[in-house]
């Protein structure tokens, strides 16, 4: 028997002084990714219902953006692995929303590698805190 090995979670929040439902219309257009997430989607283009195709020089990588608008979910997930992605959850707080942004990295990741993934994500959520706000 192989033993279960979850890997690890990291999480980070942000408050936003907007409604949730504006931070989460804004989040779930999946054209506002090359704005908010310009290293992993420096483009977008439609492909098929929830999928969306971002360009790479190794060819391009289909993300399923799936989206529960009652349950304050945005989730950016590979079409092909959907359990591997960014893990997005919109909340209210007690004067807007609180989004968290949640990631999963497979056992023996370099840590090195998770903090620089984190500094990206920390940028990406001041982005959207940003763009929502104004």
């Amino acid at each position: 028997m192989t033993a279960f090995r979850p890997g690890r979670a990291e999480t980070r929040t942000t408050s936003i002084a907007a409604s949730p439902e504006r931070v989460l219309g804004y989040l779930a257009d999946a054209r506002n990714l090359p704005d908010w997430a310009p290293g992993f989607a420096p483009a977008v283009e439609h492909d098929h219902d929830d999928v969306w195709r971002i360009p790479d020089d190794a060819g391009p990588r289909l993300v399923a953006v799936k989206t529960a608008p009652e349950h304050g979910v945005v989730d950016f997930v590979s079409a092909a692995a959907p359990n591997l992605g960014l893990f997005t959850r919109v909340v209210p707080n007690l004067t807007g929303a609180e989004l968290i942004f949640s990631l999963f990295f497979p056992e023996g990741t370099d840590p090195a590698a998770v903090d620089a993934q984190m500094a990206v994500v920390d940028d990406e959520l001041r982005t959207v805190r940003e763009r929502v706000e104004r």
